[in-house]
Order: C-alpha cells, then structure tokens, then sequence
C-alpha cells in the first residue's frame, strides 16, 4: 500500500474514532440530562401552596441551561393528589410535589415534618431543617420507602378556620362536622368535633351543600380564592394548628442516588430559594387580603385565649400519644423540641416584643 493511501485511511479511522466518540459522549450527555414527570398536591395557579413549583422548575431550567427539566402534573392528570408518595416510592414517577402530611396514615411521623400544632414558626423550622439535623432525620425517615425528600416550599400560619357562628366556647366543637387535616385534626376531634379529609378543591361545594359545618384549609389568600367567604362569614385566627405549613419535592431514592452531584446541587438551591420565594410571597400577599374582609362581609375574629389554652392541652395530649406509639414520632418530635428550647432563648433575647410599640403609641 502506498504511503498516501496509508495516510488517508488512518485519517478515516481517526475521524471515525472521533465521530462515534462523540456520539457517546453527545448520547451520555443526553442521558444524563434531568427530565422528571412531577405531579402536584396543589393546582399550580394556587396562591402559596401550589405556584412555588412552577417558579422552583423555570428557575431550574434557566439556571441549568435547560439540563434540569422538572414537567408538572396537575393534581389528579398524573396521579391522584393523595396517592403521589406511592407512586414516587414504586418509580411511578420519578418526583412529586406535595404537602407530605397527607401521607401520616402510611409514615405516622410525617407530620412532624409537614405543619404541627403549636409548632415551630416558618423561620424557625427553616433554621431546623437546615443546620438543626431535620433534613437528616427526614432521609432516614424516608429511606425504607425509596423516598428521597427536599424542602421546597414553606408558609406562615394559616387560619384557624372558617365557622358560620361566632365561636365563644370550645364546647361548640362538640358534633361539630369540620374539614381538618394532620395532627390538628386529631386534636379537634379530641376535642369532640366529626373530622373529615376533604381535597381543597371539594371544601366550598361541601359548606354550600351543609354536608360540612366549618372548614380549615390555608392563608387567607388561598382560602379567597377558592371562594369560602361566600358561604361561611366568620374567619378566625390565629392558625394554631399549622404554625407553618411546608411542601416537598420527593424523589424516588434510586432516581436520587443516580442524578449527579452537580444537579443535586443545583436541586438543592433551586428548592431553598423556592423556600424562600415562597414564604416571602405569602407574607407579603396576606395583609391586603385581610383589609378587605369588611367589603367581602367577612369578619376576622381572634380565637379567645382560653380556648387556644385548651386546644395546647390537647394538643400536647395527641403528642404524646403519638409518640408513645411510634418511634420515630418519638424521635423527630424530641430533636424538634430540644430545637426549639434553645432557639426560644435567642428569640426572647433577640427580638423586640411587639406589643410594646401598641403601648407607647397609646
């Protein structure tokens, strides 16, 4: 063979070499590239619980430079609201995002994680999560369902409920048919009302038609949206049931372990600025709501003292309760309250007590 003919094969070989060594790379690339259905507990055009997700999957995208693709699912297009644990745990899917209380009957300490009564403020909890052990405790607790979950989502207190009657007593829960969900729930029932699980989405229709008397559900602006100020007028507070209120992105554990560190990374930040996104939003979004209830006809009422003094005894009665039969319960509700011991002392210390600016003004 001459040398000429030897020059041009072996350049053909390497440009070969070269073109499939690309299309491995281009085809690796691609494989790596994230690209998860996630359905949603909430619509995605509601305020505060549901329009955190979508912000989380554009910031994502913009921020990857298209490489993190998170494809949302509205409640029930994908898989029912209640059932997205399950179907991230069985790879279903490969996340969702949620409220991750809705899953107590399965894993009985998710509460802790999701909103407690006369629990943590969002800050403080934020402070838990992140650098108080709650996101480790969180892994461990998630890991024999195949769930990896990443907070991505927090608001502030919601309301105490919406109540056709002026409550005075907290005899008038007794027989009282009221929509409540988590740990709250348990502690109104204990208080003598008929609790019931309703999706946000079925509430108004249950007040309209009776079949229910009272309801919780979210911040006032979200309550506002789906329209129970129309039916029930007396709008109370404060949320003693749900002193936060966070959503997760779960993650199916084997999808977890296989995305790269440099995209857990960038899920990771994406979702602790939605966290912060969100919170800030909903704080800003609820006292404009609140100013308009006289031309709504709603009035906002305060819980009486010695009714939320009952409701703590209660409450602290369903703690215990539950921690005596679960023990992870037992162990995520310590750490949470050997948390908040500390971080009290820093509050009472730290910060200004509100109530003296309303005395000096007098």
């Amino acid at each position: 063979m001459k040398l000429r003919q030897v020059l041009r094969s072996t350049a053909a070989v390497a440009v070969a070499g070269a073109f499939m060594a690309g299309v491995a790379l281009s085809t690796a690339a691609a494989a790596d590239k994230v690209r998860w259905k996630v359905p949603a507990g909430f619509p995605t055009t509601l305020p505060a619980l549901g329009d955190t997700a979508p912000w989380v999957a554009d910031m994502l995208e913009k921020a990857s430079g298209g490489n993190i693709q998170l494809k949302l699912y509205e409640p029930g297009k994908l898989v029912p609201a209640f059932s997205i644990m399950e179907a991230v745990k069985d790879k279903k899917v490969e996340a969702g995002y949620t409220w991750i209380g809705y899953d107590m009957g399965k894993i009985p300490a998710l509460p802790l994680l999701a909103a407690v009564p006369f629990g943590f403020e969002p800050w403080e909890y934020m402070a838990w999560w992140y650098h108080g052990g709650g996101h480790e405790l969180a892994e461990e607790l998630y890991a024999p369902n195949n769930v990896h979950p990443v907070l991505c989502g927090i608001i502030g207190p919601e309301t105490a409920g919406w109540f056709r009657e002026e409550i005075t007593s907290l005899d008038q829960l007794k027989g009282l048919k009221i929509r409540f969900a988590g740990l709250g729930g348990k502690v109104i029932q204990k208080a003598g009302a008929s609790v019931t699980m309703l999706p946000g989405a079925e509430i108004y229709q249950a007040l309209e038609k009776g079949a229910i008397d009272a309801s919780e559900f979210s911040l006032p602006e979200v309550d506002q949206k789906l329209g129970f100020h129309q039916v029930v007028k007396n709008n109370y507070f404060p949320g003693w049931h749900q002193t936060f209120t966070t959503m997760h992105l779960i993650v199916n554990k084997e999808v977890w372990d296989a995305t790269s560190e440099q995209d857990k990374a960038m899920v990771n930040m994406g979702c602790m600025a939605g966290t912060t996104y969100g919170l800030s939003k909903a704080e800003a979004d609820q006292g404009p709501i609140i100013a308009k209830f006289p031309e709504l006809g709603v009035t906002a009422r305060k819980l009486p003292e010695p009714i939320l003094a009952e409701l703590y005894k209660l409450t602290q009665e369903v703690l215990e309760e539950e921690a005596a039969k679960d023990e992870w319960f037992k162990k995520i509700w310590e750490s949470q309250k050997a948390f908040h011991k500390e971080y009290a002392l820093w509050k009472s210390f730290g910060y200004l007590p509100r109530d003296f600016e309303e005395k000096v003004a007098k």
